[in-house]
């Protein structure tokens, strides 16, 4: 069993308890996730199978898209809505869309955040969750991450009540923090936030339309028609450039040789896939550290095509 597996997760499971679910319904253990997803939170979550699991990484470090709500006038522990309230202040005024608008505006493009408490960034070693849990407050690295578009979901044209929300989507780097990014809009709107629902509608080239869930995987195993619904580990890499090589490079490629940079790929800083004209990825490679105008592999992905 090969390929890419669009789940819908759904809330009250970690990412983790997603994999060991599907190990069992799929009977294998090379079963791998590409990013975790918080408990709470629904949504897109490309799961690797077999082979497959060689590419997780690049869909975990493709762009995402989510859609979630901002509750403004209390912020809790964990900046969604499972934490404790910690601040509380209500919204004593009315909040008009443009000035939300402009504070989502000013949030687009490269910004930076600190990850909150409650989150599976490692500190000297140590999950912060975990520092949490027992009551100890650490200093967190800062990080920068991108905000590719927010876009307002709510049409209304003036917010006001002790405690207002309303929706929003926004499409990210990797690394982003949607629940510190409400807390954030929030800040700059004056009052404390929370991140009050969130669901994941795309990860990479895979969106809410291509996702299934527990109970339709189930019946496709018990149907035989699982590998219907399988995607192609190529599928994890649509967003990255191409080198389409022929025959005769496709069999240096699968033993791991050097190749030249193309001019169109002169200019390409990220990874690169050596693919063949039929459409299969054979290689990831990117551009040699050491030896100018050349390409090395990064990882081999198929050395068994004939």
């Amino acid at each position: 069993m090969e390929g890419i597996l669009p789940l819908f997760k759904p809330a009250g499971l970690t990412s983790h308890d997603c994999i060991f679910k599907l190990r069992k319904i799929l009977k294998t253990k090379k079963v791998g996730h590409t990013g975790t997803l918080d408990p709470d939170v629904t949504g897109v979550l490309p799961i690797c199978i077999g082979k497959a699991t060689k590419v997780a990484e690049y869909i975990t470090d493709a762009g995402k898209a989510y859609v979630g709500e901002v509750t403004v006038g209390f912020s809790t522990t964990t900046e969604d809505a499972s934490g404790d309230v910690v601040e509380k202040k209500a919204v004593d005024r009315i909040i008009s869309r443009e000035e939300i608008m402009k504070v989502l505006h000013s949030l687009t493009g490269e910004i930076e955040q600190t990850p909150p408490m409650y989150s599976a960034v490692k500190v000297g070693g140590v999950r912060l969750y975990e520092y949490a849990r027992k009551g100890i407050e650490v200093e967190r690295p800062t990080r920068k991450v991108t905000i590719y578009s927010i876009e307002m979901l709510d049409d209304r044209d003036q917010f006001q009540g002790e405690v207002i929300s309303f929706r929003f989507k926004v499409s990210c780097s990797k690394g982003t923090y949607i629940r510190t990014l409400a807390v954030m809009i929030g800040e700059l709107l004056g009052f404390p936030a929370h991140m009050s629902s969130l669901q994941r509608v795309q990860s990479a080239a895979f969106t809410l339309d291509d996702c299934l869930t527990f109970e339709e995987i189930e019946k496709h195993m018990e149907a035989g028609t699982i590998s219907s619904v399988l995607r192609p580990l190529e599928s994890a890499l649509s967003h990255l450039p191409k080198l389409l090589i022929n025959d005769k490079v496709a069999e240096k490629v699968k033993n791991g040789a050097l190749l030249e940079i193309p001019e169109h790929l002169k200019t390409s800083n990220g990874p690169i896939i050596a693919e063949t004209e039929d459409g299969l990825a054979l290689a990831i490679y990117s551009k040699h550290p050491n030896k100018p105008g050349l390409l090395k592999p990064v990882k081999v992905l198929r050395n068994d095509i004939e």
